[in-house]
């Protein structure tokens, strides 16, 4: 039996870690001695591996426990856990889509910045000299009436 803290070498998780999935329930077989401690035997560290997976791959804990309670429920779940699965897929894709809009932005952004520092552009990045630069930039800033109406 092992404790938290062996728990947490064995998996690499924190033991904040192991307490915190032990108490949301998604460890199932762990164990508890007369003092309540927690104690691990081999299919609980098979637990934390597999929600260790599963967190990393950006599931929410909600699903894990969904999962959890899947896997519990045994062979008749395999469809469910399939579809847990590929829904998780296409949450992740969408965030994926994201992302790539996110790094097209900052890409943009250092353009701008090293266009700057080449002056070959004047500093439009800081909002402080925004009143100054207005005329260069109607299609983001509108005048004070027109924001208040908004």
């Amino acid at each position: 039996m092992y404790t938290v803290k062996d728990a947490a070498r064995i998996t690499g998780l924190t033991e904040h870690a192991v307490r915190f999935y032990t108490d949301k329930g998604l460890v199932p077989s762990v164990q508890r001695n007369e003092n309540n401690i927690r104690l691990f035997d081999e299919q609980s560290i098979n637990w934390l591996h597999g929600i260790k997976c599963l967190k990393q791959s950006g599931m929410p804990i909600e699903d894990i426990k969904m999962y959890v309670d899947y896997c519990l429920e045994g062979d008749a779940t395999i469809q469910q856990r399939c579809t847990l699965m590929m829904e998780h897929k296409e949450a992740a894709l969408v965030k994926l889509e994201e992302a790539k809009l996110h790094v097209a932005h900052l890409e943009q952004k250092i353009a701008l910045y090293q266009a700057i520092l080449e002056n070959r552009s004047p500093d439009t990045t800081n909002p402080g000299n925004w009143e100054a630069i207005q005329h260069m930039h109607c299609d983001v800033f509108y005048s004070p009436s027109e924001s208040r109406k908004a």
